[in-house]
């Protein structure tokens, strides 16, 4: 077991947006949460992460209690966090900035192959700066790459696929289905994206701040189907 959240409790102007969390991630796992916007799906990413910290409960990731740990701490310890917009950094390079998730020298031959891992014409980028001279889907296959020379034991990413056009998600889509030859750990999506939730292993699905249903992707992707279809003839 990776990862272990027990009683994680969050409120935020009197209203429960987590209502005591209990789940349990095994490692090497592509898992999915998905569910309704305010459903909590992207709070609990942040509470994992450190970037919230939750009112009551407790994290346990890789056997040791990380409750009250920092962000730092918690990525030295092996979690990185993939942001719906990536930083941009004014004056860093794409090189620089996989020297430092390297955490270690690089060649630029070993950023180039780490760039063309997630589809990039490294030539082409390598010196490129981190600004806003890049698009949405170039920054988010840099961001991966980041992620993929760290190794990270568990890796989450909140919506992957907003602020970027239909064919960079489509090209996204083929480097998250080889994700786990990138990295060798735990992956783990927020997302509301049918073709992101096809290639899970497991699905989690949250409502009102609970976990409702959990399974492969077949399954709650049927039971989905069935539940929108019973919807509509109610309706009608």
């Amino acid at each position: 077991m990776i990862l272990e959240l027990k009683d994680i409790y969050f409120e935020r102007d009197n209203k429960k947006i987590l209502n005591n969390i209990n789940l349990n991630i095994e490692l090497g796992k592509f898992i999915a949460i998905t569910g309704p916007n305010g459903s909590g799906k992207s709070t609990l990413a942040k509470i994992i992460m450190g970037i919230e910290k939750p009112d009551k409960g407790q994290i346990i990731f890789d056997g040791k209690d990380i409750t009250n740990m920092s962000i730092n701490e918690r990525a030295n310890l092996g979690i990185s966090f993939g942001f719906q917009q990536p930083v941009k950094f004014k004056g860093i390079t794409v090189y620089d900035l996989l020297k430092i998730a390297a955490k270690k020298k690089i060649t630029k031959k070993e950023a180039c192959e780490a760039l063309s891992k997630v589809g990039l014409c490294a030539k082409e980028y390598v010196d490129r700066e981190v600004n806003g001279s890049l698009s949405g889907g170039e920054l988010k296959r840099i961001e991966i790459a980041t992620v993929a020379l760290r190794q990270t034991k568990l890796t989450i990413f909140d919506e992957p696929e907003a602020g970027i056009d239909l064919w960079s998600f489509n090209n996204l889509i083929e480097i998250f289905e080889d994700m786990g030859e990138l990295i060798k750990g735990t992956t783990l999506i927020i997302s509301h994206q049918e073709k992101i939730l096809k290639i899970a292993d497991e699905i989690i699905l949250m409502k009102s701040g609970k976990i409702q249903k959990r399974g492969t992707s077949k399954e709650i992707l049927e039971d989905e189907i069935e539940d929108k279809k019973c919807c509509k003839l109610i309706k009608e």
